[in-house]
């Protein structure tokens, strides 16, 4: 039995990390665990303390989608120009990433629990700051500030679930997650129809400071939730993880599971080096194979598109044709209630068909459904509305040298008018667009913002007869990718790492996420006027394909293992997806230095089953 000293060091005389919590405080939060469940408690406990936790997922999805509909109003409300309107939005994943590693750091420092915690007022704060923002400074405080939280969390909630779910319950339950983040997706984006039609000084206030209530709420859970069984070993409070650990397995034996963990902790701590922990990995063939799969599962989420298609889902519709601002806020409403209800769908696969197999399908169905809608959008150019009418107030006019709808509209500074008839749009102009209200044009028979008869004014879309097909292919795109390639990556980043190396893993992972999330939301509009838009949707579908290629060569399957057997998987030189090598590699973990048998006698080497 490993016990601190009084002093607060290790028997070997390092000084271990504490939480923010000392031992009467872990007496207490074992008084409100007993008031939640009984000693034999069912497995119930695990659902409460995942849903507290999903509720940092659900901010993420929330303060992420919500600003595509508050910022029709903000720009109005702080006169803000497009560079602004960038940084408004882009500041939030610019902090996200920054956040994720220190959250790597804080999770091994002070714990996964104070770490959710934290976040939670972090959250709470910056929705106060952008509900009461006066002024554009302080409401780019407030996106920082939730930014920090949603890098935090997304580096933590994922580790705290996998570490405190039953192996055969783990996929859903850190899935959950992910589930409450394509959630908030979607309450953000029917919120934003709500209140979309308020005056523009209040509605923005509504959408952006109701995130405050959710992390709240999550804050009040967490006084009662506990720490991860595996932090509370690894930091040598056997006594409490035990307690910990029954409560979370309910009538459940589980000798055989605190033994596991223990042993790996001592396994690990035996080999420790002053490396640092990043470099360590790095030589560690098994680990580093697991570092590989770990980032390359999110690098290959991001490069497929989804955050492109989650920020610009308003924007993506407008292009392929759809006229209306009310009718594209409700279809992107509706793209984001696809997204959660197959990311749910996902919830119910993930434990019957395994990781694997459903990351590798999602990843099939995204490339297709990228396919169709870069189809959908090059038939849309190659029978694009010709422009037959020149008007003598834009004579010299860079636009009036465009013979087409679509060259026309690839000039940010230029827009579309024409005569809406039932026989398509006749007598096309491009014309000069308004900077300040794109709305209109700057002369001409679209300058008056009340349109007359059926004059139409296109700044960012033209007419067509194929509008149906991105439609299709986007919401195609999202039936396929939000089972698998939504949760997955979060799924298995949050299973493959030791315990030694699993913070700062999931942090590696978690900050290639947001880095590649950031370079790919802040590049897609620039893609779609220089790669045309159908090109963009063909390069997010060639990368898609090459991380369909990766992964079906190094992504093994982790359905139904211990966190513990995971660690062998990696052992294979082709991470478990190759042929099996002479000896065993799933036992490596049972082969345990310096344990203890149950009996409390001391033993150089247990023997494998």
């Amino acid at each position: 039995m490993l016990a601190g000293s009084s002093n607060g060091t290790t028997t070997n005389g390092a000084r271990r990390p504490r939480s923010l919590y000392d031992e009467a405080d872990d007496e207490k939060l074992s008084l409100k665990i007993d008031s939640l469940s009984s000693q034999k408690s069912t497995p119930g406990f695990v659902y409460v303390l995942t849903f507290f936790s999903a509720l940092g997922g659900f901010l993420f999805g929330y303060d992420t989608g919500v600003i595509s509909g508050a910022m029709i109003l903000l720009r109005n409300e702080f006169q803000l120009s497009l560079v602004w309107q960038e940084y408004i939005v882009s500041v939030t994943v610019a902090a996200a990433a920054l956040f994720a590693p220190i959250g790597g750091f804080l999770n091994d420092r002070l714990g996964r629990r104070p770490v959710i915690m934290g976040a939670s007022v972090v959250f709470t704060v910056g929705a106060l700051c952008m509900g009461i923002a006066g002024d554009k400074y302080l409401l780019l405080a407030g996106r920082i500030i939730v930014g920090a939280g949603i890098g935090l969390t997304s580096t933590t909630i994922p580790m705290y679930l996998a570490e405190c779910s039953p192996a055969d319950e783990r996929g859903r339950l850190v899935s959950t997650n992910i589930a409450m983040v394509a959630c908030g997706q979607f309450v953000a984006s029917v919120v934003d129809g709500i209140f979309g039609w308020c005056q523009y000084d209040v509605g923005w206030r509504y959408m952006l400071g109701l995130a405050g209530i959710p992390s709240f709420v999550q804050f009040l859970g967490f006084v009662f939730m506990p720490e991860s069984p595996r932090w509370l070993i690894i930091n040598e409070r056997e006594e409490y993880a035990r307690r910990v650990l029954q409560t979370m397995r309910g009538h459940f034996d589980i000798d055989e599971e605190f033994d596991s963990i223990k042993n790996s902790y001592l396994e690990a701590r035996d080999g420790e080096s002053r490396t640092p922990v990043l470099i360590k990995m790095l030589q560690t063939p098994s680990v580093r194979r697991a570092l590989f799969v770990g980032c390359g599962l999110q690098l290959f989420q991001q490069l497929s598109g989804i955050n492109t298609v989650m920020y610009y889902s308003a924007t993506i519709i407008r292009m392929s044709g759809v006229r209306g601002d009310e009718t594209t806020i409700w279809l992107s409403a509706f793209t984001a209630a696809v997204n959660f209800v197959f990311t749910v769908l996902g919830l119910f696969l993930v434990e019957k068909i395994g990781r694997r197999a459903l990351t590798l399908g999602s990843l099939i169905g995204a490339i297709v459904s990228l396919a169709w809608l870069a189809i959908g959008f090059q038939l849309s150019a190659m029978n694009t509305a010709p422009i037959t009418l020149t008007e003598p107030s834009a004579a010299g006019s860079i636009c009036q040298s465009y013979v087409d709808c679509n060259s026309c509209m690839r000039d940010l500074t230029c827009g579309y008018c024409y005569l809406d008839t039932d026989h398509g749009p006749q007598n096309g102009t491009c014309l000069r667009a308004n900077y300040d209200e794109p709305f209109k044009a700057v002369s001409g028979r679209c300058n008056d913002t009340h349109l007359q008869g059926d004059l139409t004014w296109a700044y960012d879309f033209c007419p067509t007869q194929f509008y149906w097909m991105p439609m299709i292919g986007l919401v195609a795109y999202l039936m396929f990718f939000a089972p698998g390639m939504g949760p997955m990556p979060w799924t298995i980043n949050s299973e493959i790492y030791p315990s030694w190396a699993r913070s700062t893993g999931n942090a590696a992972s978690t900050f290639t996420n947001w880095t590649v999330n950031l370079a790919m939301s802040m590049s897609f509009l620039s893609l779609t006027q220089s790669l045309t838009r159908f090109g963009t949707f063909w390069l997010y579908s060639g990368l898609a394909l090459i991380g369909l290629i990766v992964l079906a060569l190094f992504l093994p399957e982790t359905k139904g293992k211990t966190l513990e057997e995971v660690e062998g998987l990696f052992a294979r030189p082709w991470c478990g997806t190759g042929p099996k090598i002479d000896y065993n590699v799933e036992n490596i973990q049972y082969v345990h230095i310096r344990g203890l048998n149950r009996d409390g006698r001391e033993s150089e080497i247990d023997s494998p089953d």
